[in-house]
């Protein structure tokens, strides 16, 4: 059975980030951010789906969104190393 996760991320404007993870938690199957530039958020889950939580959580780490100290990709990287 997959793993599901709400995040309230803060400092961006999506205002939600739902994950689900394969049953072991070692893979993301699907993401959907409410809120946020949505063709960006939507590139972002398109991008991440399918891949390692650990090497999501690496590339996106840090990603800065005008000067915020943080980013909707940055958000989720944090969502996911919790």
């Amino acid at each position: 059975m997959s793993i599901h996760k709400t995040f309230y991320p803060q400092g961006v404007c999506s205002r939600v980030i739902d994950i689900t993870l394969s049953d072991d938690g070692a893979t993301i199957e699907k993401v959907q951010f409410t809120g946020g530039c949505h063709g960006n958020t939507q590139g972002v889950c398109r991008l991440v789906e399918g891949r390692p939580v650990s090497e999501v959580a690496a590339l996106l780490k840090g990603i800065d969104c005008r000067g915020k100290g943080t980013s909707c990709p940055d958000q989720l990287a944090r969502a996911l190393e919790e």
